[in-house]
C-alpha cells in the first residue's frame, strides 16, 4: 500500500460512508491514511445517526467531545454484560437500593429478609455481608429499602400481616454500625413505602376511611431513633393531612431536594425546543420503638374489626397485594348503589373545598435566576377519578417542617381547615407503576400504563383498561411540567386490580427499568433510545445503578436472583488488571466483539447480540 497509488482522502471517505462501523474500524488498521480517514468526524456523525436510528434533529450530547467517542460511549459503556448472579434469596426479589457512596447495596424479598451486600471486594465480586429476617415482627415480606444521606441508617419497608387476613405496612430503621433495630413505624397503606427526609427523620403514612369511597391520608415525620435524654421531645409530627375521593389514596412517597438546578437542561423535546428557539430568534442500643400514628386508637381498630382494611392477597403473587385499600371499598360498594356513591363523592368534594387550607402557589413557582432558592418537594402518587394511581401530587416541605420539634400536629390551622391542599398536580392519564429521580433530583421519571385516549371514567371502581406497553414519562421539577413522552420498550400484562410496582433507576446518562416481560431495559437519557435488554427468567421488579459508577447495574427478579451487569469496557479492564492501557486496545476489542457475535433480532430496530454471557441483548452490538 505504501508503494502503490494512493486513493484521495475524499474517495476513501465516500467508500467508508457505505460501510458498517465495524468494517470502517477494520479498514482503519490497513494504513496510516485509512486510519486517519476512519476517525473523520463527518464519517462518525453519519454512522452515529444511521446505526442508532436517531432523528437528525437531535443534537449531539453537550458533553460529548467527538462523534467517534459518543458512538463508543453508547456502544461500550452500557452495563449489559452479566458478570455475576446472586442466589442467596429464596423467594422473589422485589427491590434493590445502593448506598450513596456505592460501597453497599440492600435487597428486599418475599422471603421476608433484607440483605446487605459489599461491592468493594478485592476480587471484584459482590458478596453478602448481613441478612435480617423480619418474620419475628409478623411481617409478610420486605418490599423497599433506602439508605439515609450519610449511609449510617437503613430504612426497610414491609407488609405487616395483621388480624382478619388484613395487611398494613410497617417501616423499620436498622443501624448499619451494628445491624441493630432502632425503631418501627406503622405505615398505612403499605405501598406508601416511606422515605428519608434527612439523615435522622423519615416520612410514613396513615389512612383513615371517612366514607365508602372517601378517605384521609396523613403523612407523618418520624425521628429514626429516640435518644435517652429526649423523653420530652417529640419523635413524630404530622406533616400533611389530605382528603382522598373516589377510592384513591396517597402512595409511593419520595423526597426531592432541588438544589437550585444549576445543571443544564436535559434535552428531551427537541421539536419544541427548536420551535421555541425560532420564536425567540435564537439558536446506642435500646428496645425498638413502635409508633402508632393514628389520630385516635379507635379509628384504626374499627377499620380492622370491620373485616380488614386491605384487599385479600392475589394467589399468583402471594402475599404481595398490588393495590392496597381496596378491600374496604369493595365491601362497602356491595351494599351501595352508583347513585349513592356519586352523591358521596359530590358531598366530599364540596366539604373538601370548604375545609381545605388554600394552596400557596408561590411555594412551587420557579425561583428567579438571581434568587437560586433550594426547595424540598414531597412527591407521591394519588388520584381523583378512580382508585388506580394516575396523578403525581407535589407538596413543598418548608424548612420549619424538617424536624419533629414544635406542635405534635404540625402547623397551626383554623378550626375550619381540616385538610391540606396539594401545591401542584400532574395527571399522567394512566396507571402509575413506578417512579425514580435523577441523581441531581432535577427530573422525575414515571412508569405508567396508559388509558385509552379520550376515555371517560363514570365508575371509580371500574377504571379504564390499561395498555400492555409501559410509557416512561419525564417531569422537570424545575418547571413542574411533563416533558415529551419519549421512552418505550418494556411491557406489562397484569390488569388494573393486580398491577404491581416496578422500580426504575436513573444515572447521569442512563435510565433503567424492570418489566413484566422478563427483561430489564436501559435507555440513554439524552437520545431517548433503548440500548439494551437484560434477560431474567421471570418478572424484573427492580433495577439500580451504582452512584459511584454508572457502568455497574443490578437487576432483581421474581426468579429469586439478583444479576450484576457491567459494561464491556469494565469487563475488559477487570480481566487484565495489571496491563497498562494500549492506544488501540478499544479498537481491537471492539472488532473482536463484532467478530465473535451472532446477529439477533433488534432493540429499537437495531441488530443486537449476546455479549458473551447469556441473558444480554444490547442495541449497540454488532
Amino acid at each position: 500500500m505504501e508503494g502503490g497509488p494512493v486513493l484521495p482522502d475524499s474517495l476513501v471517505l465516500e467508500i467508508f460512508l457505505r460501510l458498517p462501523h465495524d468494517a470502517v474500524l477494520r479498514a482503519g488498521l490497513t494504513c496510516r491514511q485509512w486510519l486517519a480517514v476512519s476517525r473523520d468526524e463527518f464519517l462518525w456523525r453519519e454512522l452515529f445517526y444511521s446505526y442508532y436510528r436517531i432523528p437528525r434533529s437531535v443534537p449531539r450530547h453537550p458533553a460529548a467531545v467527538s462523534w467517534y467517542r459518543e458512538f463508543r460511549r453508547l456502544f461500550d459503556c452500557i452495563p449489559c454484560v452479566e458478570v455475576q448472579t446472586l442466589r442467596e434469596h429464596t423467594d422473589q426479589v422485589l427491590h434493590l437500593a445502593f448506598s450513596h457512596k456505592g460501597h453497599r447495596f440492600s435487597s428486599c424479598s418475599k422471603d421476608c429478609t433484607v440483605k446487605l451486600w459489599d461491592t468493594e471486594r478485592l476480587d471484584g465480586n459482590i458478596a453478602m455481608v448481613h441478612s435480617s429476617s423480619m418474620r419475628q415482627f409478623n411481617w409478610g415480606y420486605t418490599q423497599f429499602s433506602q439508605f439515609n444521606a450519610d449511609d449510617t441508617l437503613l430504612l426497610v419497608s414491609g407488609v405487616y400481616m395483621g388480624p382478619h387476613h388484613s395487611s398494613s405496612g410497617e417501616i423499620a430503621v436498622i443501624s448499619l454500625d451494628n445491624y441493630t433495630l432502632l425503631s418501627r413505624v406503622r405505615n398505612k397503606p403499605y405501598d406508601v413505602f416511606g422515605c428519608w427526609l434527612n439523615e435522622t427523620h423519615l416520612i410514613s403514612g396513615n389512612l383513615h376511611w371517612i366514607g365508602n369511597m372517601t378517605s384521609c391520608s396523613v403523612l407523618w415525620l418520624n425521628k429514626a431513633f429516640q435518644d435517652v435524654e429526649s423523653e420530652n421531645v417529640n419523635v413524630v409530627k404530622r406533616l400533611f393531612k389530605i382528603q382522598n375521593v373516589n377510592a384513591s389514596t396517597i402512595r409511593t412517597v419520595m423526597v426531592a431536594h432541588c438544589r437550585r438546578h444549576d445543571n443544564p437542561d436535559l434535552l428531551l423535546d427537541y421539536e419544541a425546543q427548536s420551535q421555541a428557539r425560532r420564536q425567540k430568534g435564537q439558536h446506642q442500643q435500646h428496645r425498638p420503638l413502635l409508633f402508632d400514628l393514628g389520630t385516635s386508637g379507635s379509628e384504626e381498630d374499627d377499620d380492622e374489626a370491620a373485616g380488614g382494611e386491605e384487599a385479600r392477597l392475589p394467589a399468583h403473587r402471594f402475599p404481595q397485594p398490588s393495590i392496597s385499600g381496596l378491600g374496604h371499598v369493595m365491601q362497602s360498594c356491595k351494599n351501595v348503589g352508583h347513585t349513592e356513591m356519586a352523591i358521596e363523592t359530590h358531598v366530599a368534594k364540596v366539604m373538601g373545598r370548604a375545609h381545605t387550607k388554600a394552596p400557596d402557589y408561590s411555594l412551587t413557582e420557579p425561583s428567579d435566576p438571581g434568587e437560586g432558592e433550594d426547595k424540598t418537594y414531597l412527591l407521591f402518587t394519588t388520584g381523583s377519578l378512580t382508585y388506580s394511581p394516575h396523578q403525581i401530587g407535589i407538596k413543598r416541605i418548608k424548612p420549619d417542617q424538617m424536624t419533629t420539634c414544635g406542635p405534635v400536629l404540625g402547623e397551626e390551622r383554623s378550626s375550619d381547615e381540616f385538610f391540606d391542599s396539594l401545591d401542584h398536580v400532574i395527571d399522567i392519564h394512566g396507571h402509575i407503576i413506578g417512579m425514580g429521580l435523577s441523581p441531581d433530583h432535577r427530573y422525575l421519571y414515571v412508569n405508567s400504563r396508559a388509558w385509552p385516549a379520550g376515555c371517560v371514567i363514570s365508575d371509580p371502581m371500574s377504571p379504564p383498561p390499561i395498555a400492555e406497553e409501559i410509557d416512561l414519562h419525564v417531569i422537570d421539577l424545575k418547571s413542574l411540567r411533563e416533558e415529551r413522552r419519549s421512552l418505550r420498550a418494556h411491557r406489562a400484562f397484569t390488569p388494573n386490580d393486580e398491577c404491581f410496582f416496578i422500580f426504575l433507576d436513573v444515572s447521569r446518562d442512563f435510565v433503567a427499568s424492570g418489566a413484566e416481560d422478563k427483561h430489564g431495559y436501559i435507555w440513554d437519557r439524552h437520545y431517548n433510545i433503548c440500548l439494551a435488554r437484560l434477560a431474567h427468567d421471570d418478572v424484573v421488579n427492580s433495577v439500580a445503578f451504582s452512584p459511584a459508577d454508572q457502568e455497574l447495574l443490578l437487576s432483581a427478579s421474581d426468579d429469586s436472583t439478583i444479576k450484576v451487569w457491567r459494561s464491556p469496557r469494565m469487563v475488559r479492564l477487570t480481566q487484565a488488571p495489571g496491563r497498562p492501557p494500549r492506544p488501540r486496545s478499544f479498537l481491537s476489542s471492539w472488532l473482536n466483539r463484532g467478530k465473535n457475535s451472532a446477529s439477533l433480532s433488534g432493540v429499537n430496530g437495531k441488530p443486537r447480540v449476546g455479549s458473551g454471557n447469556t441473558g444480554t441483548e444490547q442495541g449497540g452490538e454488532v
